[in-house]
């Protein structure tokens, strides 16, 4: 079962990179003047950190934020692009190294997916103020997972290493809810991470549960933000390129940090995004230069 994911994985993949890497490289002429070293920098830093379980898109949203790389309207679409190589990557690399029940895997890595497709288009059409209320709701609610996870209010999890009867149905559900969040760019790591330890799976399933699944979904849901043009070429390439370099990094060289310090910085990090985000979008008239 696991090998047929993986095949499925690999042909959407495939048909996405060709059409993405196709589309960026006919209009490289619309290239942002942002600069390389900022944009390729950003893709391998937060994909680094991403390998090891704190998730890069909302370090990427207060990155593009505070140092303007990004319009915010095409932020989910550049995070959805750009990351969906290297997410790739490490699910590959994690379904083969840690040990997951094949069938509650394939379940939440299916229900992702379709969640991405039916909420891509919506997302793409948004304005930007209505993009940048659900992304401070999304940041909000990511960072209180994160403080919770700190301050050891969220359950450490279980034992097992797969799902049945109602705790399945009920994960199923969830991860189709958080694959339609992700194309306003609330990450899925962190929200999923939360299910698995609630629902009494061991903390080591949610890395490739997590990567599989949103690596999925980023693969299916990702090509309508190309089709409607709802992303940044130049960044999203430097997110693929230095992103797949960060994750070999981080499984084959690095493999562990100490992150509690670090998960405290992104915790405060987000939160002022997310102020930055409800401020942006209550305004009245928007500044005609915001997010370039």
């Amino acid at each position: 079962m696991t090998l047929i994911l993986k095949s499925v994985l690999g042909l959407l993949t495939t048909g996405f990179g060709c059409y993405y890497l196709a589309d960026a490289l006919k209009q490289k002429r619309t290239f942002s003047t942002r600069p390389w070293s900022m944009l390729l920098g950003t893709g391998f830093i937060t994909n680094f950190f991403d390998t090891l379980g704190i998730g890069s898109f909302a370090q990427q949203t207060s990155i593009f934020k505070f140092f303007k790389l990004v319009d915010d309207r095409i932020i989910p679409g550049t995070m959805n692009v750009g990351n969906t190589m290297p997410t790739v990557t490490q699910a590959f690399i994690f379904m083969t190294a840690v040990k997951v029940d094949p069938f509650t895997l394939v379940s939440l890595s299916l229900a992702a997916p379709i969640g991405a497709v039916l909420g891509a288009g919506v997302v793409a059409r948004m304005s930007r103020p209505r993009i940048q209320f659900g992304m401070g709701i999304g940041l909000t609610a990511v960072a209180l997972i994160i403080l919770a996870g700190l301050l050891q209010f969220l359950p450490l999890g279980g034992e097992a290493f797969g799902l049945t009867g109602w705790k399945l149905a009920i994960a199923v559900m969830v991860s189709f809810i958080f694959g339609a969040l992700q194309t306003i760019g609330v990450g899925f790591y962190a929200p999923c991470m939360a299910m698995v330890y609630a629902l009494g799976m061991h903390p080591l399933t949610a890395f490739p549960i997590m990567m599989t699944a949103t690596a999925m979904l980023m693969a299916a849901g990702s090509a309508r933000f190309v089709k409607e043009d709802a992303y940044d070429r130049k960044a999203a390439l430097a997110l693929t390129i230095a992103g797949v370099m960060g994750v070999f990094l981080a499984a084959f060289i690095v493999k562990s940090l100490p992150l509690t310090l670090l998960k405290w910085m992104v915790c405060a990090i987000v939160l002022y995004t997310a102020a930055w985000m409800f401020i942006c979008a209550g305004r009245k008239e928007l500044d005609p230069h915001l997010g370039e």
